[in-house]
């Protein structure tokens, strides 16, 4: 099981043959620079590299009629003013005499990346082609695009293999109507698209790109368009359309395989929070980006997400803009009558975002498709991923019990033996009183775990203490990382786990307790929550609060305790650990209380390990009491939390 990297060098042959200052921008360097960036950071050679086949006719009429597929067949005898003639009937679009084998071939290679996967060759993969796809339609090219690569996957995925949940993000600036009009009216296919859209005033100018077009007849609410009407979205904005509109939709959607229009004339994609999904079959296809160094770089960063490697943390101010609530508003308002996560997903608003998008630090939005992003603004963020080494141990696990009886995965280290040193045996001696004896050989395994993460040496690490010792064992774990100068530390701390009367309330530490309490808040780093018993009410509060949380905080080290009486089943503590792998870029170290550890220990390890965490199982619907609790909960910590906020205050 590994990532796909699907490609051709022919479709690099085609090429504007006349001067078009809007069609010059998808030229075949798109693919050879995407193609560099991943030789030359030693990512190519990571993946399952397969050589690209032609799409058969048979299969292109799975979406496009037979008439226009000979027209596009037609054009590999035009001479150049014919093919000027004929591109000129279409919207920004060119031919050329080698589209159509440039075309099949790209339509070739998404089918090839569904098999892939599908078959369990490999888990995910990208598909790099050209030309894109998701503006074309069943008789019409479009916006640079001939065939519809990801609509063609989707059906090809529906037909072969029987699929009846598929969902398509499409991640690229522009609206991709051409996947819209044709699973309009199909229930099957969830298509969500975030795109710039201006009020109606960017390309490609249609009413249907706004939030109330949701499909048709069977298929109403499983289209789903958040439309930016203004430029400039920053990271908290993407974020806040992850958390309150698409995650919630997916999880109740609970699709079989993700298909990704892998656009980048916006930004980076980040796949990561999509890898929770479907068992994390994602097929990513590339559409759209211009600006080659940004390209590059964001192709870069996916492949790597792809492979397992944690992201590099967001940055910048975790504040969603005015114009971005807004649109969420829209959203959620025109498919709350069709999802019953986005029913439950609903909480008042007490301030609005001071912050516009120029005054945050990363502009992910350009003015022109041709200089989208910065590439001061990328090069950071991909140099953080990449050139970092990689630790020696990605997952260590430190427990009484054997190794062989945790069943852990393949490539996690069981630590054996005791590792007390000096320095930990201070840490030790200055909490004995809350230790048994048998317990500080197993606190000492804990320290060295904590520094392995803190030095680099480890990703993240699961350890086992008994349930007597488990909130001392936090206490002293949260005073390390402080000793170590850690800027900001989270603790989520499920089960019977009190709050360290000494915890400073100075920012460095933010403590959520979610336990069978009411909802209580010392401070605005300092609250519990009770644990939801839905699948709905858990997913609220791991996408409506923990996640808005941990991305607002910024920490540089999450710990996670679970102690007695945590009720965490064995899915749910492998999506939470999942979950906030990102945040922190992987940097998370799992206390568990040994009763649970036999049940725990696997799922937790895979989820840490980059593995796809299990199904949470059929989705209900959360009771009015975890709503109450939540919305308790946002409406009094928004002001200070501001990704917490689900819609735009009332002008």
């Amino acid at each position: 099981m590994g990532t796909a990297l699907v490609y051709h060098e022919d479709m690099t042959a085609t090429r504007l043959l006349w001067d078009d200052p809007e069609c010059e921008i998808e030229c075949p360097e798109r693919l050879t620079a995407a193609l560099d960036g991943l030789r030359q950071r030693g990512l190519e050679e990571r993946c399952l590299c397969l050589s690209a086949c032609e799409a058969s006719e048979e299969e292109l009429g799975l979406v496009h009629s037979p008439e226009y597929i000979a027209l596009v067949q037609k054009t590999q005898t035009l001479d150049k003013e014919e093919l000027h003639a004929l591109s000129k009937q279409y919207n920004a679009v060119y031919f050329h005499p080698d589209t159509f084998h440039c075309a099949r071939l790209a339509a070739g290679a998404a089918l090839q990346l569904v098999d892939a996967v599908l078959t369990g060759a490999v888990h995910n993969g990208l598909a790099l082609v050209r030309p894109p796809g998701h503006h074309s339609q069943r008789a019409a090219a479009n916006g640079f695009c001939v065939f519809n690569n990801v609509a063609l996957a989707a059906k090809h995925a529906k037909q072969k293999y029987g699929l009846q949940r598929i969902l398509i993000v499409d991640w690229d600036v522009h609206h991709g109507q051409g996947i819209q009009y044709i699973f309009n009216d199909d229930p099957s296919v969830l298509y969500f698209s975030w795109h710039r859209y201006e009020h109606g005033s960017f390309w490609p100018f249609l009413p249907e790109s706004d939030a109330d077009a949701v499909g048709q007849g069977q298929g109403q609410g499983f289209t789903v368009n958040l439309p930016w009407n203004q430029v400039g979205m920053g990271n908290a904005d993407y974020l806040a359309a992850f958390l309150h509109v698409l995650l919630p939709l997916a999880f109740e959607f609970d699709p079989e395989l993700v298909l990704v229009s892998a656009g980048f004339d916006s930004a980076i994609g980040d796949p990561e929070l999509l890898q929770v999904l479907a068992g994390g079959r994602i097929c990513a296809v590339l559409e759209g980006g211009y600006h080659l160094e940004s390209l590059a770089q964001s192709v870069c960063m996916m492949v790597q997400t792809l492979l397992g490697d944690p992201t590099p943390p967001l940055l910048g101010l975790m504040v969603p803009c005015q114009s971005a609530l807004e649109s969420i508003q829209s959203v959620q308002t025109a498919q709350t009558p069709y999802w019953t996560s986005l029913q439950q997903n609903v909480a008042p608003v007490l301030s609005s975002s001071t912050h516009s998008p120029e005054e945050r630090s990363l502009r992910l939005l350009g003015e022109s498709p041709t200089c989208a992003v910065a590439e001061d603004s990328l090069s950071p963020l991909l140099d953080q991923l990449c050139l970092r080494p990689a630790p020696p141990i990605c997952t260590a696990v430190a427990s009484t019990v054997p190794g062989a009886a945790l069943c852990l995965p393949p490539g996690v280290l069981h630590q054996e033996g005791s590792v007390l040193r000096e320095e930990t045996e201070a840490w030790a001696r200055l909490h004995k009183s809350r230790f048994q004896d048998e317990d500080l050989a197993t606190l000492g395994k804990i320290l060295c775990l904590l520094d392995g993460i803190m030095d680099g040496q480890i990703r993240n690490a699961i350890a086992t203490t008994t349930a007597l010792a488990t909130a001392a064992t936090l206490d002293v774990l949260i005073q390390r990382c402080l000793a170590r100068r850690a800027q900001r530390v989270l603790c989520v701390a499920l089960g019977q786990l009190d709050r360290p009367l000494d915890l400073a309330d100075d920012g460095r530490i933010l403590w959520l307790n979610i336990r069978g309490k009411d909802a209580a808040i010392q401070s605005m780093f300092h609250f519990s929550t009770p644990l939801p018993q839905t699948t709905g009410g858990f997913l609220s509060l791991i996408l409506g609060l923990v996640l808005p949380l941990a991305y607002g905080f910024q920490p540089d080290m999450v710990l996670m305790a679970l102690g007695p009486a945590h009720g965490l089943q064995n899915a749910q503590a492998a999506l939470l650990a999942a979950m906030l792998r990102s945040p922190v870029g992987g940097r998370i170290l799992a206390v568990v209380e040994e009763e649970s550890i036999r049940l725990l220990a696997r799922s937790l390890a895979q989820a840490l390990h980059g593995e796809t965490p299990p199904s949470l199982g059929p989705f209900s619907k959360a009771t009015p009491e975890e709503i109450q609790a939540l919305m308790f909960l946002k409406a009094r910590l928004e002001a200070r939390w501001k990704l917490l906020q689900v819609a735009a205050p009332p002008p």
